[in-house]
């Protein structure tokens, strides 16, 4: 996918003069971020923060432990008859897809959603090489057919209406009609069907990897994802090597607060286990499985003190909470990943000179981390990213050359009154608009005035009248 993150400001300035845009997502995350607090916390406060530092804990030792447990899961996943491939960046795991599309002459590919076949960019090599690709994830469907990417980690489609996707429909697929929802999701399931009848290969992400049984772990509220990785004769999984958890038990709490936290439910329709291609016994299932276990970034990110934000889960909670991506929505951000999370990891996986303003785009209110399910501190992690941006040099001359004056100024007691004079004189002349950068501030909210006198002054003055009282 094509990374675009430094004009997150002249995007998101778009974004927000879009009224349609604003009032989707905010419906959208509204809804998702009360359904979170009601699952969560259905049997009380202490149980819902019980299960969110049980499931943190799961996927802490499983982090600590992640060079094992990878070579156990592969070890059992190859016992099981699935071939393992390692991908070590995008453009390996875009070779191994191609080779596997080659070696069994695949010509339609149906795929369920997946957020690593965007961060990778399968579909646009799969294209380039003439094969069909369709999304049958319905909200990554609709995005595919209109030609835009997901703005949103589980919901690819809260940008856009209900009378915008049903335009949609009738524009590019001769959708009769209907103001109904669930017509609209009936007409969508009819155009798949045959996708899923004669797609030559299927392709899926993976939430969670089981390293002690070496299973394929896919959480989801639509058939398509079991379609998909069934009814075509070979399956490819595309799976990030921070998604290895030790154990069914693991999975087990994994797989309710992925669910309580981005969408609410106390468990998601579907739970997809996969252990291998069909045996001679089964009715059904993929002649051939492969999982592409990808790095792309990953390991380096481990070595680091961010090393926690590979705990993530991808429930979208940090999204539905932040101020910032309820009024911008995903696109703006300018990648795979959007939202509180995605400020944190695009730079980490692209560098930050790329992706340089999404340290800043955030409040630091905290709302992230109190509803993330695995409790990652990611208003930590931006606070430290913008020190990084400092250290490394990329952060703008004027506000560089700004604290370089606050600090020389409040390092000498008579340039710091000065100044204070200086302040007191100026907001006289400009009002409650300051000028320059700092506008940014003042043009939403007034500026208060400086005190007619300073702290220094009126105590000098105290001290004076008591000296003459005494006298």
């Amino acid at each position: 996918m094509k990374l675009n993150a430094n004009n997150f400001v002249p995007v998101a300035e778009i974004a927000i003069t879009d009224p349609q845009l604003t009032a989707a997502v905010k419906r959208g995350t509204q809804a998702a971020f009360n359904n979170r607090e009601a699952a969560m916390y259905a049997y009380g406060t202490e149980h819902g923060e019980g299960l969110r530092q049980q499931a943190a804990e799961a996927k802490r030792r499983a982090l600590r432990r992640l060079p094992e447990l990878l070579e156990q899961a592969e070890a059992n996943m190859q016992a099981n008859g699935i071939q393992v491939r390692w991908a070590g960046d995008a453009a390996e795991a875009q070779q191994h897809v191609m080779e596997i599309v080659r070696q069994h002459q695949v010509k339609r590919v149906a795929k369920s959603k997946s957020m690593l076949t965007e961060e990778t960019g399968i579909n646009h090599v799969l294209e380039a090489a003439n094969i069909e690709v369709v999304e049958t994830d319905l909200g990554e469907f609709i995005v595919q057919i209109a030609g835009e990417t997901p703005s949103h980690i589980i919901a690819p489609v809260i940008h856009k209406s209900k009378e915008a996707i049903r335009d949609l429909f009738i524009e590019e697929l001769a959708m009769p009609f209907t103001d109904d929802a669930a017509e609209m999701a009936r007409f969508a399931r009819q155009h798949l069907r045959d996708v899923f009848l004669s797609a030559d290969m299927g392709i899926s992400g993976g939430n969670f990897l089981i390293a002690e049984t070496g299973t394929i772990c896919l959480v989801t509220n639509e058939g398509n994802g079991r379609m998909v990785t069934t009814l075509p004769k070979v399956h490819v999984a595309l799976i990030g090597i921070e998604k290895i958890v030790e154990n069914l038990d693991d999975y087990a709490t994994l797989t309710q607060v992925i669910a309580r936290s981005g969408t609410g439910q106390a468990i998601a329709v579907y739970s997809h286990m996969i252990n291998g291609p069909r045996r001679d016994e089964d009715a059904d299932g993929p002649e051939h499985v492969y999982v592409i276990l990808v790095d792309n970034g990953r390991s380096d990110i481990y070595q680091t003190d961010y090393a926690e934000v590979l705990s993530c889960i991808r429930c979208g909670a940090c999204l539905n909470g932040c101020p910032v991506y309820r009024l911008t929505g995903g696109h703006a951000y300018g990648w795979a990943y959007s939202g509180p999370i995605g400020a944190v990891i695009t730079p980490l996986l692209n560098g930050l000179e790329n992706a340089a303003p999404l340290p800043h785009a955030s409040s630091l209110c905290g709302t992230c981390k109190a509803v993330c399910p695995v409790d990652i501190d990611l208003p930590r992690m931006l606070l430290d990213l913008r020190h990084d941006l400092v250290e490394e040099g990329h952060s703008q001359f004027i506000w560089n050359a700004g604290i370089k004056g606050w600090a020389i100024t409040h390092r000498s007691p008579r340039l710091y009154r000065l100044a204070g004079r200086a302040a007191r004189l100026g907001t006289k002349l400009t009002g409650d608009y300051l000028p320059g950068p700092l506008s940014g501030w003042t043009k939403y909210r007034d500026f208060p005035s400086f005190a007619p006198k300073s702290f220094h002054e009126l105590w000098e003055e105290r001290q004076k009248g008591k000296r003459h009282d005494r006298s």
